[in-house]
């Protein structure tokens, strides 16, 4: 099976408005592994993987975000050789 792996960093208001929790909701639902943080500069970081299409869904999830976030950007890095995760984890 293909899989997919996307290191994002997401810049705006993100921190303190339920991001990481709606960001590991959005993942069980697509069956994407991986894990999500807040960063000390007050974007959050994310690690996604799995099948290409799902985790292309999360990723244009990750631009909008859950109700209260107010995104600016999200960067994105592919991952070559994506690791293995069992679930999805908010550190």
């Amino acid at each position: 099976m293909e899989r997919l792996g996307l290191h994002c960093w997401i810049t705006g208001r993100v921190q303190g408005v339920w991001f990481r929790q709606a960001t590991r909701e959005q993942a069980e639902y697509h069956n994407v592994s991986g894990w999500v943080c807040n960063l000390p500069d007050g974007r959050v970081e994310a690690m996604l993987v799995g099948e290409p299409n799902a985790v292309r869904q999360l990723e244009a999830w990750l631009s909008v975000g859950p109700e209260l976030a107010r995104v600016a950007d999200v960067e994105v890095t592919l991952i070559d050789e994506p690791e293995s995760f069992d679930g999805f984890e908010v550190r």
